[in-house]
């Protein structure tokens, strides 16, 4: 119920919000629960969880209530935002309504001071900040508690990244607690999210600490967009799906976003639309920050018709105009899907959003699970290494004494940060010394929750009911129902039909064989501490050669014929035969192109005198049959293997140090390999499966070129990548 005497400020707020959205009538009203949160926030000076859907207007909510509290004498609102994209558009936003706002994030540095000052003078009203810089030690150390002090709200947008259950889990935002904590008494905060479950609402009210008291305010709405139809068509295959897209593509209204699961995949998927004469760009976590604003830019203007992204575009982008979004391939988790999909459909009447999942889907869902929270006896072995230290580690330091790499290892690092385990100071990290329990049960909770999810997607594409309540019930909506618009109410808008011609192209692409496989040329830092004597730059002389691959395991192409092949619990057998014919058009292109040993070129290659293959103890007659092959084809000879000195080492999926610490005096040029290798001088192909960091063909290629092998030429079935 409006509280006496908030008349006047309801009108206020309303004359804000027409500034903030160029209403130059002044007939521009908040919705009710954008009020009831604005006047939580400035009459009452209270917390609010808002979860309402994509396009509601929450961040409305937040700078009509800066306008309002900076009129009344209150300190500038921070707003802990997770993408510079959203930044970018949050700036651009504030201004309308004559809001000052300004960013502190990892590419603005050299302006903090400047910035710091401007706060100081009171010519801020809004500070966006992202959650990285909540745990960089000069900032949590020198800028936070100023920031603590004088700020009159704290917002934290996209809060669903501070929960583990989350599809978004963020440990930097668990830094908020001591933000929270600083602040003074009457500080009103602000979390808004709309991709949130009972049960991530739930957490994150718990981690504000509005969970449990009388003070908190938690407005939740209905998820249904009425803009958005929703729709699934399976195809029998990659090839399928990329020619019904470039077949259909110009039928999509208006521009849009056909998300990818991978990297790869995204690449794969632009270069053909281009190829067949669409206007689309790449954005991928892999892009260079330029390609990526310059790539949102032209999405803005409608100078592409589709952004081709993975995941790294989601949060934060904002068109209200966006016409489409098609997925080519499932995400995980209906709450990550919900919350892609719903950047389609803010501004217009209707949208179109399709799905197009592939056999690929759960095995990169599979990859993506096993980069979570590490087991037990990892975490105990990285704290023990950080208390034996005399200084603090930094993660090169680090890295190598413990099996994670770089990535997972700040990821678990700032988690026992927030649990008070370790601190992040000046140098790197140190442990301290406090007692810390490893919640086991909470992580397996979290593991089945992803299973949940994934069986979810898994139903979600198969349905025959609604598709939108479908969504709404995942997020435990009690408004859902059926919408009246999706495919299986409304009946399918699309059709499998796509054109011969675009078939064969996509085939054709899908089909091309050869992937470069860049040497490593330097070691990698530490290895000192763990006992391996290498530093510095790999000598020339003992480098292998740019390689090539058949494919990657992450593409939609040669990497959907592969991914089962060399799975871990595949059996071994004889390479099979579209395999081995991909791979001689590989050798054959490789031989012929820039520098290749038939390319006829002044600076070419010496052609191979033989085939050494790799061995393994997991695929040997993949690997042996693999070698006979490409010396048969090759008429060359088969000069021997490199073989393991005992039992072959575990390498797990670790960091650089820890895989090259395994393959130490770990393989062996045997006395036979050795001698023919004497006997005919020259460039050597170098035959394994697969290679994921490049060390063990940079190990065995060092031992190779010093037993005599002029070059080493890699080639392999995959990389990783």
């Amino acid at each position: 119920m409006e509280h006496t005497g908030n008349t006047d400020l309801r009108t206020e707020a309303d004359a804000v919000l027409a500034r903030l959205v160029g209403d130059d009538t002044g007939t521009a009203r908040l919705r009710e629960d954008q009020w009831r949160a604005i006047e939580a926030l400035v009459a009452d000076r209270r917390r609010a969880l808002v979860v309402q859907r994509t396009g509601w207007g929450k961040s409305a909510v937040y700078f009509v209530a800066t306008s309002l509290l900076r009129s009344r004498g209150s300190g500038p609102t921070v707003i802990v935002s997770p993408l510079l994209a959203l930044m970018r558009n949050q700036v651009e936003t504030a201004a309308r309504a004559g809001i000052r706002a300004r960013t502190i994030n990892s590419s603005n540095v050299e302006e903090w001071d400047t910035i710091q000052g401007e706060i100081d003078a009171g010519g801020v009203d809004v500070l966006l900040v992202s959650p990285e810089r909540l745990n960089n030690p000069d900032f949590r150390d020198q800028i936070l508690p100023k920031l603590a002090a004088a700020t009159g709200l704290l917002v934290v947008d996209e809060a669903h990244c501070i929960s583990d259950w989350g599809h978004d889990f963020r440990p930097d935002y668990r830094r908020l607690r001591t933000m929270l904590g600083d602040l003074s008494p009457g500080i009103p905060v602000l979390a808004t999210t709309a991709t949130a479950n009972a049960r991530v609402t739930a957490d994150i009210a718990e981690q504000l600490g509005t969970g449990g008291t009388s003070d908190a305010l938690v407005l939740r709405g209905p998820l249904d967009r009425e803009s958005l139809r929703l729709g699934v068509l399976r195809l029998p295959d990659a090839a399928h799906r990329m020619a019904w897209l470039a077949d259909h593509l110009d039928e999509l209204p208006g521009s849009g976003i056909v998300y990818t699961l991978t990297v790869a995949a995204a690449e794969e998927v632009t270069a053909f639309l281009r190829q067949r004469g669409h206007p689309v760009a790449s954005y991928t976590g892999k892009s260079e920050n330029a390609d990526r604003q310059q790539a949102e830019e032209d999405l803005l203007a409608n100078r592409v018709k589709a952004l081709v992204a993975t995941s790294a575009l989601g949060m934060g982008f904002d068109k209200p105009d966006l016409g489409f979004v098609v997925h080519l391939g499932s995400p995980s988790s209906p709450i990550a899907y919900y919350q892609q999909v719903g950047r389609a459909g803010r501004g217009v009447e209707h949208a179109e959003v399709l799905l197009l999942p592939g056999p690929e889907d759960e095995a990169i869902w599979e990859y993506f699970a096993s980069l979570a929270f590490p087991p037990e006896e990892v975490v105990r072995r990285t704290l023990d290494v950080l208390a034996r230290a005399d200084r603090p580690l930094s993660l090169p330091a680090l890295e190598p004494l413990v099996e994670l790499r770089r990535s997972r290892l700040e990821s678990m690092l700032k988690v026992l940060d927030v649990d008070g385990a370790v601190r992040r100071v000046k140098g790197g990290w140190i442990a301290t010394g406090r007692p810390w329990t490893y919640d086991a049960e909470r992580y397996d909770r979290v593991a089945r929750q992803r299973r949940a999810e994934q069986q979810a997607m898994r139903e979600y594409a198969a349905t025959t009911t609604c598709r939108m309540e479908f969504l709404q019930r995942q997020l435990d909506d009690e408004t859902a129902g059926p919408c009246g618009r999706c495919d299986n109410c409304a009946g399918a808008r699309f059709t499998a039909d796509l054109s011969p011609a675009a078939l064969q192209a996509a085939r054709a692409d899908l089909g091309r064989a050869g992937v470069e496989v860049e040497p490593r040329r330097m070691w990698p830092t530490g290895l000192a501490a763990v006992g391996v004597d290498l530093k510095g730059r790999i000598p020339a002389g003992e480098q292998a050669a740019p390689g090539r691959a058949l494919g990657r395991l992450s593409d939609i192409g040669w990497g959907n014929r592969l991914r089962p092949m060399l799975a871990p619990q595949a059996p071994d057998g004889p390479v099979p035969e579209d395999v081995a014919r991909a791979v001689v058009e590989v050798l054959a292109d490789w031989a012929k192109g820039p520098g290749g040993w038939a390319s006829g070129a002044a600076d070419a290659q010496p052609r191979p005198v033989g085939v050494v293959t790799v061995a393994s103890r997991s695929r040997p007659r993949l690997i042996g049959s693999l070698g006979a092959h490409i010396a048969q084809v090759g008429r060359l000879p088969l000069l021997g293997c490199v073989e393991y000195a005992g039992d072959v080492p575990r390498i797990a999926r670790s960091n650089s140090a820890q895989r090259l610490k395994a393959l130490d005096g770990a393989l062996t040029v045997p006395p036979g390999l050795a001698a023919a290798l004497a006997a005919t001088p020259g460039p050597v192909l170098l035959v394994d499966d697969y290679t994921d960091t490049g060390w063990t063909l940079a190990v065995a290629a060092r031992l190779l070129r010093r037993a005599g092998a002029r070059a080493v030429l890699p080639l392999v079935l995959a990389i990783q990548g």
